[in-house]
């Protein structure tokens, strides 16, 4: 067995119990690993890192108070050295595309493997990026979307989701009108938002009428 200060130091983060706590028995279980602390919220995993200052921080996307993202973010502004290893559920390839442009290590499926997760641990830690294979199509087709565009490119859902907005829809009103759950709808609105540089609703509609997007 690797000696403790020869192993990988390790923090995870997941607002469902379940998940977290077989994740965090099968790194413990890891010779090569150190598992220092778990986190179910977002705030709590960055008061985590910030405390054990960890190789590697497994963090799920969405989560309570702060997303990954936002995690990320903070990691990237503090220069922390902690890498990020982003967990999902959602298999969208404008959000790979955002992860990984904006610092992550890694970004990998919930529904991987846990063996998988920790080799990708390992990985990083040695200074290596891992995308899970089942990203690597959508986040292709990102990459030649933006290529044609150096400005902000709407997708046609979001095109729709901001039209029913502008209609003054609810986020459940318009989940039932395109048949999206209320989170996939929330996420396509987020998604906009950050294209367009603005924080909420009524700014983003006046900002893609502004531009032409919502003719």
């Amino acid at each position: 067995m690797a000696n403790r200060s020869e192993r990988v130091s390790v923090v995870i983060a997941d607002d469902h119990p379940v998940y977290r706590s077989g994740l965090g028995r099968t790194i413990a279980q890891r010779p090569e690993l150190n598992l220092l602390a778990e986190a179910e919220s977002g705030r709590e995993a960055l008061d985590a890192i910030r405390e054990h200052t960890p190789q590697v921080a497994v963090v799920d996307l969405k989560m309570p108070d702060l997303d990954g993202l936002a995690i990320l973010n903070a990691v990237k502004r503090e220069n922390l050295e902690t890498k990020v290893v982003m967990l999902t559920g959602y298999a969208e390839g404008e959000t790979a595309y955002e992860v990984m442009a904006a610092g992550a290590a890694a970004y990998i499926s919930k529904t991987s493997e846990p063996g998988t997760v920790c080799e990708t641990i390992t990985t990083v830690a040695r200074g290596g990026t891992y995308l899970a294979p089942e990203f690597h199509g959508a986040l292709a087709d990102q990459i030649k979307l933006r290529a044609t565009d150096s400005g902000p490119i709407l997708s046609d859902r979001e095109q729709e989701v901001l039209r029913l907005t502008a209609g003054g829809n609810s986020v459940a009103k318009i989940g039932e009108h395109l048949h999206l759950s209320a989170a996939t709808v929330k996420t396509h609105l987020q998604h906009t938002y950050r294209k367009l540089g603005v924080s909420d609703r009524a700014a983003a509609v006046a900002e893609a009428m502004r531009r032409g997007l919502m003719e």
